[in-house]
């Protein structure tokens, strides 16, 4: 089922089952009037929701509404946490690159992740404010998953039964406050603005045979600024899986229903991919021109010595 927070001027919005081709909606008022109550107690509210989807999708449901993804709110517009990963080693690479500095040499098994803010998200039309351009702007393109209960210690396949549902997510990032940030060596803070997420977020079983693995082998296609920069593959070059950075998440401490946990940017070794944030595409400018520079720097001797 798909599920979204539709504006009533509350902080958590009015929950509404949406359909499968997105036409159509409905409120959800008589089972649940948030999500973060289904999410609670998942077990015996989201089936009564699966109900009302399957309704919604056969044209059946009495009150159902045209669906205004303008109007939404994140699906869960104020979380109990938001930590996301790094789960694409090209991402990593390209980073590490672009600050003069080796990627990390475990980072294939060993997660990296931050611990975002949550108690202000965007949804997909909401204006993101920043203060100044200076700060160095960025939008990266992710998967999220919103959690059930996942004890502490569980290991990956028991933290992938917690996932509850998907959704895209924009991690908004300053850039040029991340390296003042990183060198107090105390994390992200500043340079972590509000994130903002697509206005559906969808149980697993509506991505079919695509949801295997713990991954989501979709297509996603980024643009900026009207320009389509990313047509990426959201799951073949995912290192580690949703259920092991849930996992990761949960290694000393209980994570709770409403947790809301990302892959990090979605990433490509193939060029002709494109990119899911800004940093990629100028780390492979500069790659391309420090390429090109060796190369300039190795013919200028064969040259001279041919003269």
């Amino acid at each position: 089922m798909k599920l979204a927070t539709y504006k009533d001027g509350s902080r958590d919005g009015q929950l509404v089952v949406v359909s499968r081709d997105l036409q159509t909606a409905h409120f959800a008022t008589g089972i649940a009037t948030r999500l973060q109550q289904v999410l609670d107690d998942w077990n015996f509210l989201s089936p009564q929701l699966e109900d009302l989807s399957q309704t919604l999708n056969h044209g059946k449901a009495r009150h159902a509404f045209a669906f205004d993804p303008q109007q939404c709110m994140a699906p869960l517009p104020r979380a109990y946490q938001w930590a996301d990963g790094s789960a694409f080693p090209n991402h990593i690479d390209l980073i590490s690159r672009s600050r003069g500095a080796e990627p990390p040499a475990d980072f294939m098994d060993d997660p990296r992740m931050y611990q975002g803010g949550s108690d202000d998200l965007l949804g997909a039309h909401d204006d993101a404010l920043f203060a100044d351009t200076a700060w160095g702007i960025d939008f990266e393109a992710e998967l999220a998953v919103i959690t059930g209960d996942v004890r502490m210690g569980a290991g990956p396949d028991a933290a992938l039964d917690g996932v509850r549902l998907l959704m895209l997510a924009n991690d908004w990032s300053l850039r040029e406050l991340i390296p003042a940030e990183l060198a107090k060596l105390f994390g992200f803070l500043q340079s972590k603005p509000a994130t903002a997420f697509a206005p559906v977020a969808v149980t697993p079983d509506e991505l079919g045979g695509a949801w295997r693995g713990g991954r989501a082998h979709l297509t996603v296609d980024v643009h900026w600024n009207g320009r389509r920069v990313g047509h990426l593959d959201s799951g073949a070059e995912m290192s580690l899986h949703f259920g092991q950075l849930i996992a990761h998440l949960a290694r000393t401490r209980h994570v709770r229903a409403g947790s809301i946990v990302g892959s990090g940017t979605l990433s490509q070794r193939d060029a002709a991919a494109g990119v899911g944030c800004l940093i990629e595409q100028r780390a492979r400018a500069a790659g391309t021109r420090r390429a090109a520079h060796r190369l300039h720097g190795l013919r200028r001797p064969a040259a001279h010595r041919g003269a």
